[in-house]
């Protein structure tokens, strides 16, 4: 009769016992739960650090001497100086393709003669609207600045674009679609660097490249200076 009575209580307590065990376990799966959780978190946080940085990393730019040093450019750094096709062209570099595009950036340097004006309507005339007309005034932008004691007119022009790769005199090539982004430099305005002639800074390829370098070639433009 006392056996009888004890059994319910013994059924009572391991039930207790069974429930207690259930919940430090479940507590226990859950804490390695969060810390798996916390350890991939602060993984990807890391990961994502890492690629910002990686983005926001920036190349030194290629400080290029013009005119027996009198006027000194700062190339962009990932810009990679190559043999300049013509021989009238002085410096060579190629921009990187943005994505989507099969051909890389142009950019030339080079002294000539020549007034601002007249060599900006030369370029104005190698660009045609996708209809064959001139470009609209949307299409052409010319801005002339001030860079310290230096002064550099910029010009900015999208279209169809009748390219000389290998200077004025070679076969014309008809690149759709194209930007060029520009800047000449006339020392002659510039008091202590006469005789230094006028640089023309030329800067030319598929839109979307050129769109990608723009904040690059508006930096080194802002960045040209006299030499020492």
């Amino acid at each position: 009769m006392c056996q009888t009575r004890q059994a319910p209580s013994i059924v009572l307590a391991l039930a207790f016992a069974l429930l207690a065990t259930t919940s430090l376990w479940l507590d226990h799966s859950r804490a390695q739960e969060a810390t798996a959780t916390a350890g991939s978190e602060k993984k990807a946080s890391a990961g994502s650090a890492a690629k910002s940085g990686s983005a926001k990393k920036t190349v030194e730019p290629q400080m290029i001497q013009l005119a027996d040093g009198k006027l000194l450019l700062p190339v962009p750094g990932d810009w990679k100086a190559v043999k300049p096709k013509s021989r009238i062209i002085q410096h060579e570099f190629a921009i990187a393709p943005a994505a989507g595009d099969n051909a890389a950036g142009r950019m030339t340097i080079m002294s000539a003669g020549g007034g601002v004006e007249a060599n900006i309507a030369r370029w104005e005339g190698q660009f045609k609207s996708s209809d064959g007309k001139p470009l609209a005034d949307e299409a052409k932008k010319v801005e002339k600045k001030t860079v310290g004691d230096v002064t550099v007119h910029v010009v900015d022009l999208t279209g169809d674009f009748q390219d000389s790769p290998r200077g004025p005199f070679g076969p014309k090539v008809n690149r759709p679609g194209y930007r060029m982004l520009a800047a000449i430099i006339p020392l002659s305005e510039v008091p202590g660097a006469k005789g230094g002639g006028t640089w023309f800074v030329k800067s030319y390829g598929p839109a979307s490249t050129m769109k990608a370098a723009e904040k690059e070639f508006a930096e080194m433009v802002e960045g040209v200076k006299l030499g020492p």
